[in-house]
């Protein structure tokens, strides 16, 4: 049964997709950048954590107050995904093509054209769930998968949401393994697009991230490495009222070797270009949990 905390977290989440969808829209984004203001300026632990992981990315040097202006600014646009999250089920696909932007697109539509499937590794910028909808409306249905969240009524809204969408979601937890399935799908020349800068699973790659080691994901190198499917990472921010996506080159998969071995190396090179992507638009990261490893000692954690 769901703790009355789960209960209250999903009727909040349901009112939210209720209402907010049918808010005036400048009374929506500005309700939303209010909320994010109050929650930056009482220095929660969400945004001290947001600040820590900033401070990586922009180095020691930077001042108190370059890191406060980039952590506002982050809060607004964490904000402003959940914000579109709740808006985008209403939107035709008009608008979801038109209210986007994408710098480098050829690296898609070539890496499609090649037939050989395409794995998108994305950090958590911008709104990844607007990109994969214009992906599947232009280029490939996405398939994609979903963290189990609790409770359950808020993991089928996020379920029903991306569906919605035209994506195929398959969830990562209770149910078949999702590994199989998707290099199915790569086989098949398609469209796989997985976060990959956040590990939950307690068993990811170790990796060089900004100057310290984090743990990332193993699973975009090892869909490439298995499937032979192309490997792109994109980034995407908040820019003159537009969601902006950017490919990358391609990641250099590595041909030969252990299996092991080339999805470490893979994972790396994936990270390698997040950091390109992050430090361009660090405001735009949404990273406010732990990451690094060094964080990842209790005794470490931000002062309340």
């Amino acid at each position: 049964m769901s703790s009355v905390n789960d209960t209250l977290v999903a009727w909040a989440y349901g009112a939210g997709w209720a209402t907010v969808k049918r808010m005036p829209e400048k009374l929506a984004y500005s309700t939303f950048e209010r909320i994010a203001d109050t929650l930056w300026s009482r220095r929660g632990s969400d945004v001290l954590r947001l600040e820590g992981n900033i401070r990586h990315v922009i180095g020691p040097d930077a001042t108190e107050a370059e890191l406060r202006v980039l952590s506002r600014a982050g809060m607004r646009s964490y904000f402003r995904y959940w914000c579109d999250a709740f808006r985008l089920p209403g939107w035709s696909h008009e608008r979801i093509v038109d209210t986007i932007r994408i710098v480098d697109n050829h690296v898609l539509a070539d890496a499609l054209a090649a037939g050989n499937g395409v794995v998108i590794a994305l950090p958590h910028m911008g709104n990844w769930d607007h990109a994969g909808a214009w992906a599947t409306l232009v280029h490939s249905p996405v398939v994609t998968v979903a963290e189990r969240l609790k409770p359950e009524d808020l993991y089928e809204k996020f379920m029903a949401f991306r569906t919605g969408l035209g994506m195929d979601v398959i969830p990562l937890t209770g149910g078949d393994p999702p590994f199989p399935y998707l290099v199915q799908k790569l086989r098949e020349g398609g469209l796989v697009c997985l976060l990959g800068d956040r590990d939950i699973s307690n068993s990811g790659v170790p990796v060089q991230f900004f100057g310290a080691k984090a743990k990332f994901p193993a699973g975009p190198a090892a869909l490439a490495v298995d499937s032979g499917a192309v490997l792109l990472t994109a980034s995407l921010w908040w820019e003159d009222d537009h969601n902006w996506v950017k490919f990358h080159t391609p990641v250099e998969v590595p041909q030969e070797g252990e299996r092991s071995r080339r999805i470490f190396r893979t994972t790396q090179l994936v990270a390698d270009q997040f950091a390109e992507g992050i430090a361009a638009h660090p405001a735009h990261w949404h990273m406010l949990q732990r990451l690094w490893v060094a964080d990842l000692d209790p005794r470490k954690a931000p002062a309340q």
